[in-house]
């Protein structure tokens, strides 16, 4: 029997060649969506997925007077581990982690530069796993000046050799030798820590450092009992930092713990989390899963809207089986079962697509995404049982519907084929997810494109950014003078960090005519060129001189920083704030204010522009180099600053970036996530179409001698294709009617994220609802005119 059964859904898919095509094709692309979205999905939840302890990450949220908002911050002080793992018996160990940049290592002669390095105390090893390859994880950071190599950094400097015991030295500000007590795996790619050599603290952290309490620059990471309950442990915390922070310090900060789960995935509200590999919100993978799944049950949709419309084709068969004896339960496991055959079929070609457009889709979401379906049995498993599930989801209805037919009215010719509700629902189910689609990728990309070109109150356009170390730093003047005796190079400045990263918060006192006013504002050192370089607007006072007697005296506030100075006096106007004393606490009595800069967004435009202050400080050297290049002949500026380079800081790498590149990585997963549904709401209205194209083919198929006597008696082709395309039209724009409320509820959603955001328009709703209007026209057009334009003669004489 169930060879028979075979024999006959083969035989229908043959026969109904253009409407088994549509259904394979279509679940195939809805099966290939999900599963790369899936792989996508998973990837994402394994991170750090390789460390088997309870770790917590201690975060902050710093809430000083003078902040715009309150912040979040990845960032802890360095007491704070061992005295918490003191003081409360919920914590059972602890480790601090501090990025420590590039290393330059060299040994016997050999040098490397490795991109990323950490600092870790000697509990690094017993709070995670990485696997160590030789050496041993309970004395590798036993002894000061200890270093762990990565597998590949070893090969780089040692080749072959056995590197454990050799020394290796780093130059940097200070230079100094480190004893290689270890060789651990290379970093799997799903770890948020990424480093490719890791420092002992141990002998390099000064007694200062370590007993700072207010000093935020390191992560703290803890290690909980299971059963312990996080919430009451959090509630202990404000009476912690009152015990060991002075007068009323403790008030600015707050404690709170992140699983070391959640530090990849769910930490898009919380700066400085300068350690934090390709952070990605957990928020759009569920976006991602949910869209991915919409295309798949629009697939599903068009088998079910397709295989009930041509029930007809099927209704002779039906009746013949149960005249003979076959109950309703066997004709719907026969339908059922040429809906699991059509489903592995798809499958078959899902697998197929899946594999071409892996290695696209890794370079896109610069992932390592895997599809080990014939070499991991789980996956395999995994595949094959949603298969089977689409197919029985997919086929229980159509299977209801054609096994419920009564024989006598079948063989009698008495079924007539009736217009059916559920199925014009589909169709509206289908079109309400394809129109949301379109009208989120719209609102979507309209929000990039204003975060990429909104002024952000400075040029970034044509800007090479060149790290600095202590050497190169040293020669600083004479770099910068050197450079700016080639005509291609318009402006040269330094600062210590970079416009795009989180500054530094600091600590400032501001004497106005009341008690001196102590608050916390962002600053950065910068070159006196600096603002010219970058072409932000003074709109009180003047900007730095290269006057010897204004350095690290002289400071320029931005606007929200001027408006915070002046909260109690808001009468006064920035010029009143020209000349009084300002500065860093401790600085501040000989320290002024220069000018007050206009505000400018110094970070993304995910955060609100914050209170800043920069001084001209060239004494405390500089971290990177700001080289502004005149018109189009990049690679000529670029050789000429490489020469300038290699010139004055010989033996030393030349490294360098642009700064619009740098903010288009910081708009990188925004970028992705607007792409991303894009594509996914393409496919969404070509399956849609699919399955409308269809219907509109069994339509025109089924009112073929309505056409013809239509014809006969002087009906136009564009009457019969406007007859014939009414109905699927009302249903389109049914559609469109549903999703605008929806797509508007989400896209508001969305964009509260955002600091700075669009308005939003009505006319992407309109242009979405116009273009799912055209594009179902089109395909229901297609087939009215092809049956419009049919001879009568023939359509009335075949029927």
């Amino acid at each position: 029997m169930l060879k028979n059964y075979f024999k006959i859904a083969l035989r229908n898919i043959r026969k109904n060649k253009i409407f088994s095509a549509i259904n394979i094709v279509g679940l195939a692309i809805g099966m290939a969506s999900c599963i790369l979205i899936m792989l996508f999905v998973f990837y994402e939840k394994s991170f750090d997925g390789m460390h088997t302890r309870n770790i917590y990450r201690l975060d902050e949220v710093q809430k000083f007077e003078g902040m715009v908002a309150p912040q979040k911050v990845a960032l802890s002080m360095y007491p704070m581990g061992p005295t918490l793992t003191d003081e409360f018996p919920e914590i059972t160990n602890f480790t601090r982690v501090i990025g420590s940049g590039k290393a330059d290592l060299r040994t016997n002669g050999r040098k490397v530069v490795l991109p990323d390095a950490l600092m870790a105390d000697e509990h690094f090893f017993s709070i995670f796993d990485y696997p160590l390859i030789k050496g041993d994880r309970a004395s590798a950071f036993s002894i000061p000046n200890a270093v762990i190599l990565s597998e590949h950094a070893a090969k780089s400097l040692f080749g072959n050799e056995d590197p454990v015991g050799k020394p290796v030295t780093r130059y940097s500000n200070d230079t100094v030798t480190f004893k290689v007590t270890g060789v651990m795996n290379d970093i799997p790619a799903n770890s948020h820590l990424q480093f490719d050599v890791l420092f002992s603290a141990k002998g390099v952290i000064g007694e200062d450092a370590m007993n700072n309490w207010g000093g935020n620059w390191l992560i703290t990471y803890l290690e909980l009992r299971r059963e312990t309950d996080v919430a009451v442990l959090e509630r202990k915390f404000p009476a912690y930092l009152k015990r060991h922070m002075s007068n009323d310090n403790w008030k600015s900060y707050e404690l709170f713990l992140q699983p070391l789960a959640d530090v990849h995935a769910r930490s898009a509200d919380i700066t400085h989390d300068y350690l934090n590999f390709r952070k990605f919100d957990r928020n759009h993978t569920y976006i991602f899963s949910v869209i991915a799944v919409i295309v798949l049950v629009i697939a599903c949709v068009n088998f079910m809207n397709l295989s009930t419309a041509r029930s007809g084709g099927r209704a002779r068969e039906v009746g013949v089986r149960k005249s003979i004896g076959a109950q309703r339960f066997q004709l719907a496991g026969q339908f059922m079962g040429e809906s699991v055959l059509l489903a592995l079929l798809s499958l078959v070609l899902a697998v197929g697509i899946v594999k071409i457009l892996l290695p696209v889709v890794n370079d896109f979401s610069q992932r390592e995404l895997e599809f080990s379906v014939f070499t991991n049995p789980l996956t395999l498993l995994a595949v094959i049982a949603g298969t089977l599930l689409i197919g029985l989801l997919s086929g229980i209805y159509p299977a209801l519907f054609l096994s419920a037919f009564q024989p006598v009215k079948v063989l009698k010719g008495t079924l007539r084929s009736q217009k059916s509700n559920f199925r014009s629902a589909l169709v509206i189910v289908q079109f309400s997810s394809a129109v949301f689609l379109m009208i989120a990728t719209g609102f979507a990309v309209k929000q990039l494109r204003y975060m990429q070109q909104k002024d952000p109150g400075f040029v970034r356009d044509q800007v090479v950014l060149v790290p600095l170390d202590s050497q190169s730093g040293k020669k600083y003047d004479a770099i910068k003078s050197e450079l700016l005796n080639n005509p291609l190079i318009e402006a040269v400045s330094g600062s210590q960090q970079r416009l795009g990263n989180n500054f530094h918060q600091t600590g400032v006192s501001f004497h106005g005519d009341g008690p001196v006013k102590s608050i916390a504002s962002s600053q950065v050192v910068v070159d006196p060129d600096y603002l010219n370089l970058y072409k932000i607007k003074i709109v009180s006072g003047r900007n730095f001189s290269h006057d010897p007697s204004e350095n690290a005296k002289a400071y320029i506030v931005n606007e929200s920083l001027a408006r915070e100075l002046l909260r109690e006096q808001p009468v006064k106007t920035y010029q009143s704030l020209i000349g009084r004393h300002f500065g860093f606490r401790g600085m501040d009595s000989t320290g002024y204010i220069l000018g007050v800069a206009k505000d400018f967004n110094f970070n993304s435009l995910h955060h609100k522009i914050e209170t800043l202050c920069l001084i001209n400080q060239k004494d405390w050297g500089y971290g990177e180099l700001s080289i502004r290049i005149r018109g189009s002949k990049t690679t000529e500026a670029i050789a000429g600053i490489r020469s300038v380079w290699q010139e004055m800081a010989p033996g030393q790498d030349f490294t360098y970036s642009f700064l619009d590149e740098h903010f288009g990585q910081l708009y990188r997963a925004d970028s992705q996530v607007g792409e991303i549904v894009g594509v996914l709401a393409g496919l969404a209205i070509f399956v849609s179409c699919l399955g409308l194209f269809g219907l509109a083919s069994y339509s025109a198929e089924r009112r073929i001698k309505e056409i013809g006597v239509r014809k006969v008696l002087g009906a136009s082709v564009g009457g019969i294709v406007a007859l014939l395309s009414a109905d699927f039209m009302k249903l389109v724009v049914a559609s469109i009617l549903i999703a605008s409320p929806v797509a508007w509820w989400a896209v508001s959603t969305w964009l509260r994220d955002f600091a700075y955001r669009i308005s939003i328009g009505w006319w992407i709703f309109a242009l979405a609802g116009i273009a799912a209007v055209l594009v179902a026209f089109l395909t229901i057009s297609f087939q009215s005119i092809r049956a419009a334009l049919t001879n009568p003669v023939k359509s009335l004489r075949a029927e």
